[in-house]
């Protein structure tokens, strides 16, 4: 991260640990025993008859993406290399072996029939600059921008003075503040500059106080909950509005759903969640001491650039909330900070090496994924084999949710979202008539999106809780507790939400 990020040494250090880990020598043993079965998985379903498969009429190409999907299950749940290095290998096993510009011996000598419909390598290599990237390229410069300029520090300063000096009064300033961060900034950043300026306060707390406990998870929960109040808050709300919003030929659902829409009902929800999240911690985790002091240390720059840099920010806020009335798509919108700041010179090459590249690869992994599932034709015939038509739509949407929360507490949330959507479109769209009382493929996908976002029950579950964690004040079963207990929370009121809209007609499709 910038040198001047507040709260740089956080994400350096979490960066550090995870090296230390890879390169640990008692986990080097696990770690290969891990790669080894993964391999051994992709292999075998690579080599074994396509009948065994049981499904009819499975083609050789679409054996090889199955054996490749499999192979990134595992390597993502087992967490043996980092999960964009996964991402970025399956892309080139799909380009190398089920592409139009594969290999020769994976598609000439065999007749069509049995080794059926190649993917497109373009459409793959496009993954890497789909427009939803293009969003959290202009949402990563943003925040670039904010900290260089100390817009961040300003807005910190600006929305937590309201809050006062009761203890209660400054964790609910600090719950909501990184919330609303993390709406259109990187959680993980948002998480690691709010405890920079949390650790003079956790130090002036009574030692053996409780409220140093609930301060400390208030930070990790909101930059978890508040990620979902916006398409780039989070990468599970990009990819499941990618496949919303996409092309039907795609394998996209051609619903839309503008920047400003999400906004309008994702944003009530988790101001809801936040402050259901200030009670329970004040609950759990009571103040000794009844006030606290804050304070912030940096000022916001005066000179003409950083003023055109707050204009620009303000600017490119209000363009995504009224797209559908200015008819600028958010991906179009979100390339006005990339232009205006690397013109005026605020962001240099440099700078742009910050970019968190290895998110953005991950991302485009799974959209790799989507697009050998969909042009090969096996996300069809795995439906048509798989009777979701007879299974209650409740049923589809609940399991879903519930698997996906499952998931996402031992594993990265885009790596879930990942997995999760691309399947769960095409199931979706093969029942959308029975998805439609209960508000259709989109509540499907937001559903899964939320799920994602409320995976927080461990240190390992997100960045923010393992940095969090690394204070020393959080004990794993608090973090439990207070994750558990908000992930059911958020997924009762979540899934009544996207039922409440879809019965009205709000959300569907």
């Amino acid at each position: 991260m910038l040198k001047k990020f507040h709260g740089a040494h956080l994400m350096e250090a979490l960066h550090r640990k995870k090296l230390r880990d890879l390169l640990s020598k008692e986990l080097l043993a696990s770690r290969l025993v891990k790669i080894f079965i993964a391999s051994l998985a992709m292999i075998t379903l690579w080599a074994i008859p396509t009948a065994a498969f049981g499904v009819e009429g499975l083609t050789l190409v679409q054996q090889r993406v199955i054996a490749i999907f499999v192979f990134a299950i595992l390597m993502w749940i087992f967490n043996a290399i980092p999960a964009w290095t996964t991402s970025t290998f399956v892309v080139v096993l799909l380009l190398f072996c089920t592409s139009d510009s594969s290999l020769w011996f994976f598609r000439e000598g065999i007749p069509a029939e049995e080794l059926g419909k190649l993917t497109s390598y373009k459409s793959l290599m496009a993954c890497f600059a789909d427009p939803i990237i293009m969003l959290f390229i202009g949402g990563f410069i943003i925040a670039i921008a904010a900290t260089k300029t100390g817009l961040d520090v300003m807005l910190a300063k600006v929305m937590l003075k309201p809050f006062g000096t009761q203890s209660k009064y400054v964790l609910l300033g600090f719950i909501t503040v990184t919330a609303v961060f993390s709406m259109f900034l990187s959680n993980t950043a948002t998480a690691a500059m709010m405890l920079a300026f949390l650790a003079p306060v956790l130090k002036a707390l009574p030692a053996d106080g409780k409220g140093k406990i609930g301060l400390a998870l208030s930070i990790p929960v909101a930059a978890n909950v508040g990620g979902m109040g916006t398409p780039i808050g989070t990468p599970p709300n990009a990819i499941a509005l990618k496949y919303l919003n996409g092309a039907v030929e795609d394998g996209g659902m051609g619903l839309n759903i503008g920047f400003g829409e999400w906004m309008a009902f994702m944003i009530p929800f988790t101001l809801l969640l936040v402050f259901i999240s200030w009670v329970l911690l004040l609950k759990l985790f009571p103040f000794k001491q009844k006030t606290i002091e804050l304070k912030i240390e940096g000022e916001a720059k005066k000179d003409w650039r950083s003023i055109v840099v707050y204009i620009t920010f303000g600017l490119t806020v209000l363009l995504w909330v009224l797209d559908k009335y200015t008819g600028v798509n958010s991906n179009v919108v979100a390339m006005l900070p990339v232009g205006v700041f690397c013109v005026i010179g605020v962001i240099t090459r440099r700078d742009l090496e910050e970019i968190s590249w290895g998110v953005l690869w991950m991302v485009a992994g799974g959209f790799a994924l989507g697009v050998a599932l969909n042009q090969t034709g096996l996300a069809t015939a795995l439906i048509s084999a798989i009777p979701f038509g007879q299974w209650s739509p409740l049923l589809v949407i609940i399991g879903s949710g519930l698997i996906c929360y499952a998931m996402a507490n031992f594993i990265s949330h885009t790596a879930t979202a990942n997995l999760l959507v691309p399947i769960l479109a095409v199931v979706g769209g093969s029942i959308a008539t029975a998805l439609a009382p209960l508000g259709g493929v989109t509540a499907l996908l937001i559903g899964v999106a939320i799920a994602s976002s409320l995976g927080m029950v461990l240190p390992i579950s997100t960045p923010p809780n393992a940095m969090a964690a690394a204070t020393g004040l959080i004990e794993q079963k608090d973090m439990a507790k207070v994750g558990l207990i908000i992930g059911i929370i958020g997924l009762v009121l979540g899934y009544v939400m996207l039922y409440v809209l879809g019965s009205n007609g709000i959300i569907g499709g």
